[in-house]
């Protein structure tokens, strides 16, 4: 039996004007890059050594995108935060990890993920929740059906997470904080939300909420999804 490798540790990083290297442009690189452009990166640098297909073009109209018909240098890897090497060649693909653990550069290589420094999860978002899950490659099919049910297991959810995103910049103090939170999320808000009993949410919230923040219930269920 083979050793059980170290598990990875999952994070959740910020690629706000952060600049990174995408190599690689089949059906696996369009994916990384449509994941990658609602994270707001400054720049994207795609390389390929063939041309991009029709289904790329539109991608690659983003300004913040730059696209190089090469293979990938040591330079392309300086200054980037965020690394995928995503060619259909397992030699080219180790290669490029390779530059980037020289430099600390983190890498995803998509047909050898033990080459790299990190895996992409299968996330499930419905709208502030985000989820993700993995079986560090056991299954890659059993994921992608879980990840469509951990999809519809946070739609209940939605709401209640909106209210909860709203009341958190309104409480100042952690330890009212830490009581208002726990009684709400406690109490039957999910239900009535989900349920548009909105009268009962009121009601909850004048219940659970200090005075002083009882002027800001309205804004707290205005346009929820």
């Amino acid at each position: 039996m083979e050793p059980i490798a170290a598990p990875l540790y999952p994070i959740a990083l910020s690629l706000e004007g952060r600049h990174c290297l995408l190599v690689g442009l089949g059906s696996v690189g369009l994916r990384k890059l449509s994941g990658l452009l609602p994270c707001a990166p400054a720049s994207i640098l795609a390389l390929d050594t063939a041309l991009p297909s029709p289904n790329a073009l539109p991608l690659l109209d983003d300004s913040r995108i730059r696209f190089e018909r090469r293979s990938c240098t040591p330079e392309d890897i300086a200054g980037k935060t965020l690394v995928f090497a995503a060619t259909d060649n397992k030699q080219e693909n180790a290669r490029i990890a390779e530059l980037c653990r020289a430099v600390g550069v983190l890498c995803n290589s998509v047909t050898t993920p033990e080459n790299g420094s990190f895996n992409v999860l299968a996330v499930a978002r419905k709208g502030c929740l985000v989820a993700t899950i993995s079986s560090d490659g056991a299954s890659p099919a059993l994921i992608r059906r879980w990840c469509a049910e951990l999809e519809e297991w946070l739609v209940p959810r939605v709401r209640i997470a909106e209210v909860m995103r709203r009341l958190r910049p309104l409480v100042l103090r952690a330890e009212v904080n830490r009581r208002i939170f726990h009684d709400l999320a406690d109490s039957p808000l999910q239900y009535c939300l989900n349920k548009s009993y909105m009268r009962d949410c009121k009601a909850l919230f004048m219940e659970k909420l200090p005075p002083e923040l009882h002027e800001h219930i309205a804004e707290l269920l205005d346009d929820l999804p």
